[in-house]
């Protein structure tokens, strides 16, 4: 009997396709204007962890923002943490 959406192979499918979002996200991070490199992606079954440094509050957002258009189908979680490049506000004192 034909079936309209057959079943995928083993090794392809969904999980094949989140793979290749991932590896297309972080390329995207990598190549462009952020050129962002500090940006860890995993895979967590069906969801998608991103965690890292990032130099600015606007590099956060934009990394966001591209993760969550290449993945909409997938929930996307992150833990971004904002590099604090101020300047000290006292000097440090050594023993």
């Amino acid at each position: 009997m034909n079936h309209p959406h057959p079943e995928p192979a083993p090794g392809t499918g969904r999980a094949h396709h989140l793979d290749y979002r991932v590896a297309h996200l972080t390329d995207h991070l990598a190549a462009g204007p952020l050129g962002e490199l500090g940006v860890r992606i995993e895979i967590r079954g069906e969801a998608v962890l991103l965690t890292g440094t990032v130099p600015s509050a606007h590099c956060r957002d934009e990394v966001v923002r591209l993760a969550r258009e290449e993945l909409p189908d997938h929930p996307v979680h992150f833990d971004l943490v904002v590099a604090d490049a101020s300047a000290p506000d006292h000097a440090e004192d050594l023993p």
